[in-house]
């Protein structure tokens, strides 16, 4: 029989989480086999979670972290681990520099994901679910606990501009559309977040096609994160990063002012979506 193939946990989140499911497992004495058949999974599923090389869905690292007995360790590696299957890693180290962030200034075609509403997030993973394997609930249960990032007792800032199509692009119907945009504004009275809108009067070429993030981490340096439909891409050259800021700078010297912006976002919610609020559609 081979010998199990060694791991590395310092290559990423996913292959830390795997490696400590060896380690719990190898102490409590179970074969992989054994382990799948406590939390109803196969023994080949038990081997690639172990390599780093499978998502998992929370409900199973929920039970992993119970016959296990970690304590919560899983439940709280899992959250890091993102979205995407580890094989996909150009969202893992946004991910985890997000984490870190002291700010955030947002640039997005959609409402992001920090300030969605938990309907609008399904809407959006449904219709785009042709792209992923990924489970709904895994989807939503990740970015859910994303935001709690903003509920920490010392969240980071962040701004948000939002193009104007934004306000007008329908996801889930109009009653999902009002509350998210209900929601938008009730964020905008949190003391640090700060929420733009970009009017049509005034695009910025270079920005349209995606969304861009500027992440300022605590050692001071700023991180820019690009996001296009099936990719992204991880800028940290501090020169390279600069320019972006500056595309950002004049962008929000274009905007509407946050209590413009409110203004603006209050007046779409009652003309387009004026659906009653119990409205599931």
């Amino acid at each position: 029989m081979p010998a199990p193939k060694e791991l590395d946990p310092t290559t990423s989140i996913a292959a830390l989480y795997g490696n400590k499911v060896r380690k719990l497992r190898l102490r409590a004495g179970w074969t992989q086999r054994e382990l799948g058949e406590k939390v109803f999974v196969t023994h080949s599923r038990i081997a690639k979670i172990e390599l780093g090389i499978e998502s998992l869905p929370r409900q199973l690292s929920d039970a992993l972290d119970e016959v296990l007995g970690a304590d919560g360790d899983l439940c709280d590696l899992w959250w890091h681990i993102g979205y995407a299957p580890p094989h996909v890693n150009w969202f893992q180290p946004f991910f985890e520099a997000e984490a870190e962030a002291t700010r955030m200034h947002k640039f997005c075609q959609l409402i992001p994901g920090l300030a969605q509403t938990e309907e609008f997030m399904r809407a959006l993973f449904q219709s785009g679910s042709i792209y992923s394997g990924l489970d709904l609930e895994t989807k939503v249960a990740v970015r859910l606990g994303r935001q709690a990032l903003l509920d920490a007792a010392n969240p980071p800032w962040l701004w948000i501009i939002l193009d104007q199509a934004v306000l007008y692009r329908v996801m889930g119907g109009p009653g999902v559309m009002r509350r998210q945009l209900a929601h938008l504004l009730a964020l905008t009275e949190r003391p640090r977040v700060h929420v733009q809108v970009l009017p049509y009067e005034a695009p910025e070429p270079i920005a349209m096609g995606g969304s861009m993030t500027i992440l300022t981490l605590p050692t001071g340096g700023d991180l820019v994160y690009l996001e296009g439909i099936r990719s992204g891409v991880l800028i940290r050259e501090p020169e390279e990063a600069a320019k972006f800021s500056f595309v950002y700078d004049r962008m929000q010297a274009n905007a509407l002012s946050p209590s413009a912006s409110a203004d603006l976002i209050y007046k779409v919610m009652e003309e387009h979506y004026s659906c009653a609020p119990s409205d599931p559609a």
